[in-house]
């Protein structure tokens, strides 16, 4: 007696039949083919679902010149990438996008420059149609790669250079910047320190130029680099207490640095907000709200950045009549999103 559960697979020639319509007709409505009339695309859809029929992808590709398929490219390490709540968030936004629109989400992650390579073939492949790549070093060489490649992408970010033709989605980090030094000084704070992050990324750069644009005149001895760690947080505030043990505040660039400058705040027995009030930046709700005392922060909408990405990519590879406009000129352009400062009880 035979196994239902390993029957043969409805085919196309099945779905045709069942529907009534030729197979090149079945086959249109199938691949999202415009042409057939309603009540014949209809009929296809009510087959297909009767039949639980499942396209070939690999015929599919064929006719579609689509594979479904979006890269995600992280230029971190996988320890990193797992630990860093900033990425669950925005890979979350980007997974729900692509989700929405029936897309594969294809995770590349990147110890060092010795996989780019590895990354490089893969796009290169014809495996995807497109790729978002994100955390972006200024040396690094993985949207050239993919240029190369014929793979379009979107740049989570603003990238270091500007070509006119760079899609890429960002917050207006030095507008948040600023307005969180502005917040500080009104509290009466005078003697602020800075905890950036990584100076070869444009994100940490615009996020210090929004410190001196509130503080003209701060010394380099009130800034230290961190690296968007807990550890580099802690490591940087212990170096600013070393130096200025009158420091009354910091702005923190990311909420996970701020998590790690509290905790060393408090094993020197200073009050956070008393003694010294401190202000992060992302309203990570799993860091900000957990911490003690909460954060006050510089909100930016991560998952909602990664879904803007995911949109403005698969309108970039979608077909010309879906992309451009009414004028044909491809209707495309970067996003900056705006911050906004979540007051709690640190500062």
């Amino acid at each position: 007696m035979s196994d239902p559960s390993f029957a043969p697979r409805p085919t196309l020639e099945e779905v045709a039949a069942r529907a009534g319509v030729s197979r090149a007709t079945a086959s249109r409505v199938v691949n999202g083919s415009d042409g057939v009339r309603a009540p014949l695309a209809e009929r296809v859809r009510q087959a297909v679902d009767e039949l639980g029929y499942v396209p070939n992808q690999a015929a599919r590709t064929l006719v579609t010149r689509r594979n479904d398929a979006i890269a995600v490219v992280v230029a971190e390490p996988e320890t990193r990438f797992f630990t860093d709540p900033f990425f669950a968030q925005q890979v979350r936004g980007i997974s729900r996008e692509l989700t929405a629109h029936d897309n594969q989400l294809v995770l590349l992650l990147t110890e060092g420059a010795a996989d780019y390579g590895r990354v490089g073939r893969y796009l290169a492949g014809g495996h995807v149609d497109g790729a978002l790549i994100f955390s972006l070093h200024s040396d690094d060489s993985l949207p050239e790669m993919a240029r190369k490649a014929g793979v379009p992408t979107v740049i989570g970010g603003r990238p270091s250079w500007s070509d006119g033709d760079t899609l890429y989605v960002d917050c207006d980090n030095r507008g948040g910047a600023h307005q969180a030094v502005r917040h500080l000084l009104g509290l009466g704070r005078r003697r602020i320190g800075h905890i950036a992050g990584p100076l070869d990324q444009t994100a940490s750069e615009d996020r210090l130029d929004g410190f001196r644009d509130a503080l003209p005149d701060i010394g380099p001895g009130l800034i230290v680099e961190g690296d968007f760690t807990p550890e580099g947080g802690a490591r940087a505030m212990a170096e600013l207490l070393d130096r200025h043990p009158d420091l009354d505040a910091v702005f923190a660039a990311s909420d996970v640095m701020a998590s790690g400058a509290l905790r060393v705040l408090r094993n020197r027995g200073l009050r956070v907000p008393e003694d010294v009030a401190v202000v992060g930046f992302d309203d990570i709700t799993s860091v900000a709200e957990w911490t003690d005392p909460p954060l006050t922060t510089v909100r930016q909408n991560i998952e909602e950045m990664g879904r803007m990405m995911a949109r403005l990519l698969l309108r970039r590879v979608a077909p010309p009549s879906a992309a451009n406009g009414s004028d044909g000129v491809p209707a495309l352009s970067s996003i900056v999103t705006p911050t906004q400062l979540v007051i709690r009880a640190s500062a």
